[in-house]
């Protein structure tokens, strides 16, 4: 079942600016945090040696230490960015309504995060994969299929059962839904879990339009 989202609903669902829970998994694992460290601090070292050189008698001290400041906080302001910017890419789209199916098979696969080089015992470089093990939800109503929903498995999603209630929201170019472009995260409401790769809605906000607009139609 499709219920089409009301002018200014997808905005309240998915925000502009990053939230907390975007924050944190926009900020990466470990080594991308340690990554926007090294460029923090290499940048910001810089334009602060730059700037302690042009502030005397030069009008662009001042620039120097700006940009000095940013690239030393970029450590927050770099996931921030890059959070809005995905939540840009769903809030683009022109037509947007609530979807509550089933899940119609669950799968499993393993996927490549990372490739790197290391060197063995006898010193020899060698490519090694570091592999992660993805759950795929396919989606589907009275209407048929509608799509899937990834994300890294952890053990609290080994209780997702096929033919289990699921309702996300359903992004498309068109009025009437014949072409999908994106699905967002998902609630699974009879195991009070939501799932996806990434966090888009604004979780307490979705489960009561949820409970405003499927309970109208009961």
């Amino acid at each position: 079942m499709l219920i089409p989202l009301r002018p200014g609903e997808l905005q309240r669902l998915i925000p502009a600016v990053a939230t907390g829970n975007q924050f944190r998994v926009a900020l990466g694992n470990p080594q991308e945090v340690l990554q926007r460290l090294m460029i923090a601090a290499i940048g910001g070292v810089i334009t602060f040696l730059i700037y302690n050189q042009a502030q005397l008698g030069s009008r662009w001290g001042p620039v120097w230490l700006v940009i000095s400041v940013v690239f030393f906080l970029y450590v927050l302001w770099g996931p921030i960015v890059q959070a809005g910017q995905r939540n840009a890419t769903l809030r683009r789209y022109p037509a947007a309504a609530l979807f509550e199916g089933e899940v119609a098979d669950v799968i499993t696969r393993e996927r490549v995060e990372n490739r790197h080089e290391q060197a063995d015992s006898r010193g020899r470089l060698e490519l090694v994969e570091n592999r992660r093990t993805w759950m795929l939800l396919e989606l589907e109503d009275e209407e048929g299929y509608l799509g899937r929903v990834a994300f890294p498995v952890e053990k609290k999603h080994q209780s997702i059962r096929r033919g289990s209630l699921i309702r996300c929201l359903v992004l498309s170019e068109r009025k009437d839904f014949s072409k999908i472009g994106a699905l967002s995260d998902a609630w699974l409401p009879g195991m009070r879990m939501w799932v996806g790769e990434y966090p888009f809605l604004l979780r307490p906000a979705f489960e009561e339009l949820c409970q405003l607009r499927l309970n109208s139609r009961r």
